[in-house]
């Protein structure tokens, strides 16, 4: 083979491996907000679908003409460790009313190609009012209107919006506020990766509450690993693309969270083939362990969320929380651990100012071992939270206070 023909097929491995990590860690791709990484995909989509498809069970969605990758991404372990955020700072995730305002702003976005911040809202404030389901939208109360915000501003970072005229957060201050908007309704659409919508469900309203958790496994079944009376070619097409799910979308892969099928077939020969084939091909670094398997990507492209990280008190609290956790492999009682938060906050006046008060340090232990459950360093076992395999890698160093 030339040199020009190796350079060639390196480029594309190189290509290849990029465009697998930055699907994982943005699975929506526009050309308008990440115009290298949408031409990048565009150039490689046929060894990137193939990729996706025989590791993952992912189809990967390109639309060069209306400017949009998305991966759909399927989980069929149901958790809530990445919840959709707030934008504005601290990124709090959606609570419930945020969440229910998005479905109803999504529905009305639908039909029409351009509108304003308060038409949208009037559009909501109707649409409220003539659901019996859905409790009402005040325009006259700020709480409402930074939830809304929020909302739209959600949409407006994967491009479902695009904001013509105006600030998005000057509705915070005033509903008489104006803002013009051009709508994407493929992109719109594209967000919902379930393969079985919701609507398609037909269960009635006054059931959701009751058959929520079923509800939400019945949108994500997929016809293609059969029932009961499934195949071997279907069985094992179910366990390498749960198994490989799990490693390419999770931050750690402990042996024990498998069912005792997916660590068998993790621990064959094949399987162990597959996943550092799959590994090598997205260019990621695979530490394999007696207890797991752990990812690591150099570059951090495929990383939505990072450990260690100084952006936030609470992530700054669990790394420091790790150490008398760790020490304790028993686990430490809630108590146990408000009291080494409380000791943080006592050295440490000028840090974590948002924490400095009477509940302080139980709100700042309740965020941070979440951080860690999230990240699979931790988990609750009865009344303690257990230090994980994957937590005894880390250890924080000496300093004169926390980063802010």
């Amino acid at each position: 083979m030339s040199t020009l023909a190796n350079q060639l097929v390196l480029a594309e491995r190189e290509d290849v491996a990029r465009g697998i990590r930055l699907l994982l860690g943005r699975p929506l791709i526009t050309e308008r907000g990440d115009p290298s990484g949408f031409e990048l995909i565009r150039r490689r989509q046929d060894p990137l679908t193939k990729w996706f498809d025989y590791h993952c069970g992912w189809q990967l969605v390109l639309e060069p003409r209306l400017g949009y990758a998305r991966l759909l991404k399927i989980r069929t372990v149901l958790d809530a460790s990445r919840p959709a955020r707030r934008l504005r700072s601290g990124k709090a995730p959606f609570d419930r009313r945020r969440y229910t305002l998005l479905c109803v702003v999504a529905a009305e976005l639908l039909p029409i190609p351009v509108t304003t911040v308060g038409l949208l809202a009037d559009r909501i404030v109707q649409a409220c009012a003539t659901d019996e389901a859905l409790p009402p939208f005040d325009t006259a109360s700020k709480p409402e209107r930074m939830a809304f915000v929020d909302v739209i501003k959600l949409l407006e970072s994967h491009g479902a919006l695009l904001t013509v005229d105006g600030v998005t957060d000057s509705f915070v201050d005033s509903a008489d506020a104006k803002v013009l908007y051009r709508v994407d309704a493929t992109v719109l659409m594209r967000l919902l990766a379930a393969p079985v919508g919701p609507s398609r469900l037909a269960v009635p309203a006054e059931e959701v509450p009751l058959r929520f958790e079923e509800l939400l496994r019945e949108t994500v079944r997929e016809q293609r690993y059969g029932g009961a009376d499934a195949s071997e070619a279907q069985r094992n097409l179910r366990l390498r693309h749960s198994v490989l799910r799990r490693l390419f979308d999770d931050p750690v892969l402990h042996h024990d969270e498998l069912s005792a099928d997916e660590l068998a077939y993790l621990t064959s020969p094949t399987g162990r083939q597959i996943v550092r084939r799959a590994a090598e091909q997205g260019g990621f670094l695979l530490e394999e362990r007696a207890d797991g398997l752990l990812l690591v990507d150099p570059d951090g492209i495929a990383t939505d969320s990072r450990f260690p990280d100084d952006s936030a008190s609470a992530r700054v609290a669990a790394l420091l929380l790790l150490e008398p956790l760790t020490a304790a492999p028993g686990g430490l009682t809630p108590e146990q651990l408000t009291a080494e938060a409380h000791d943080l906050l006592r050295r440490f006046p000028q840090w974590a100012k948002s924490y400095q008060s009477e509940d302080g340090a139980q709100r700042l232990t309740a965020d941070a071992i979440r951080v860690l459950t999230d990240f699979g360093l931790a988990r609750r076992v009865g009344d303690r939270t257990v230090p994980r395999p994957a937590a005894f890698r880390y250890r924080a160093t000496a300093a004169d206070s926390p980063a802010s």
